[in-house]
């Protein structure tokens, strides 16, 4: 807990003052239900019990999707919450919204709280930043993908997990004839659109990815994504790969049940599978493509979402805005957060607290995402910005279903995906100009 509230560093050079009997109330949209919504909220009740000046309101708002559209109304309609949670596809939608935002680099330097962006680990920082590294918002809950596998599948099959796709391709046949489907993802735009360009260092998109302006065209159609799509149709059609459908839990549950050897997913997927598989698991890297790499790696784009604080707020509350961002970096509170939800602790010191403390002696699997995220980056490895990205990925989702139900080509869905999304791309440079 925070022993000396740094709000007071904050109103150093304030105009105003707080009562010493009300605090000042700040509102907080969020997209986290069930099990993470209460720890969301017991983290808030930690917050406001460390100090008496400001007050953290947590009111959940639905799906990531569901809090991005009330925000963006609650904006026009000036009755905005002081901070709002967006996911990584939705970054665009708000950060290019004039005059939503305070930076969270301007926030911490108009309450006069120190703030240095390389206390964040890089793979967590650059994605909510500007292409000069500026930070806009302030990283929450971070993920990557990764590669969950079952020990005693791996080991009846008589084979070592994958470091490189070409290793998957090697052992898939083995892991089938010990009974097993070799491998199921969740969330494929992510997995194998996103994750798949960062980790292997290719660009996703125009203008820098999008960090430079409203990009306009799509880097889906590549013969390097037109190679794994194919080769991922090739191993499902080979009984090597198992597609269960759209959803996140219709490809996480074969593997929690056994049937599957090896599921990609999410670093913060890490508590749900503790709970719910009954075998020993390990979690490695996301696998890339020597082919394409050739041997070098790289991080992968971080899953997840920020906070971000909207403008037009009294100074006051913006410094409680700034004190709350400030407790949440705080190495115990990353922790804790950390150990009870799997998430990837957003700075390098409490990644070392958690380290020396012998976490991951323990649970060695939740590591992996942060040492995944602290792999070399590339030029194409920082994130991407791209507008009308969750209607984007609708796309892809339903394509990609096409292409392994045998509805679809790999080149038509790929033209469909570059075609559909170049248009959602253009629609939305219109609307921020």
């Amino acid at each position: 807990m925070l022993k000396k509230s740094i709000l007071l560093t904050a109103l150093a050079s304030a105009t105003v003052s707080f009562s010493a009997s009300a605090a000042t109330n700040v509102t907080w949209w969020h997209a986290m239900g069930g099990q993470l919504g209460e720890t969301v909220n017991k983290m808030a009740a930690g917050y406001n019990a460390s100090q008496n000046q400001c007050k953290i309101d947590p009111i959940y708002k639905g799906s990531y999707e569901e809090l991005l559209t009330a925000g963006i109304a609650a904006f026009r309609a000036k009755q905005a919450p002081n901070i709002i949670q967006v996911y990584d596809a939705g970054s665009a939608t708000i950060i290019n919204a004039k005059g939503a935002l305070i930076p969270v680099a301007d926030l911490f330097a108009e309450s006069g709280v120190e703030f240095d962006k390389n206390d964040y680990l890089p793979g967590v920082r650059n994605f909510y930043a500007d292409s000069q590294g500026k930070m806009i918002g302030m990283p929450f809950n971070s993920s990557a993908a990764i590669l969950y596998y079952n020990k005693a599948a791996l080991e009846k099959a008589g084979v070592q997990p994958p470091k490189t796709w070409e290793a998957f391709e090697a052992i898939a046949e083995k892991l089938k004839q010990a009974g097993y489907t070799a491998l199921s993802q969740s969330h494929s735009p992510w997995i194998l659109f996103e994750s798949f360009h960062s980790r292997n260092n290719l660009p996703l998109a125009d203008l820098n990815n999008g960090f430079d302006g409203p990009a306009s065209k799509l880097n889906y159609h590549n013969p390097e994504m037109k190679m794994q799509l194919s080769k991922f149709k090739e191993w499902k059609d080979k009984g090597y790969y198992g597609y269960y459908g759209e959803g996140w839990g219709d490809n996480q549950t074969p593997f929690e049940k056994g049937e599957v050897a090896m599921w990609l997913g999410s670093s913060g997927s890490f508590g749900g599978i503790k709970s719910q598989a009954d075998f020993e698991f390990g979690t490695t890297y996301l696998p890339y493509w020597d082919s394409i790499t050739k041997g070098q790696e790289y991080h992968t784009f971080i899953g997840g979402a920020a906070l971000f604080a909207f403008a037009g707020k009294a100074q006051e509350q913006n410094a409680c805005t700034t004190d709350f961002f400030k407790f949440l970096s705080l190495p115990q509170t990353q922790a804790d957060w950390h150990k009870e939800t799997g998430y990837v602790p957003i700075t390098t010191a409490a990644y070392e607290k958690v380290k020396a403390e012998g976490y991951y002696q323990q649970e060695p699997a939740a590591e992996t995402g942060i040492l995944q995220l602290n792999l070399p980056s590339g030029e194409w490895t920082k994130g991407y910005r791209l507008g009308f990205y969750p209607q984007i990925r609708e796309v892809i989702r339903s394509e990609v279903t096409k292409v392994f139900t045998g509805a679809t080509t790999v080149d038509q869905a790929l033209s469909v995906i570059e075609k559909d999304g170049n248009q959602l791309l253009s629609r939305f440079a219109q609307t921020v100009k």
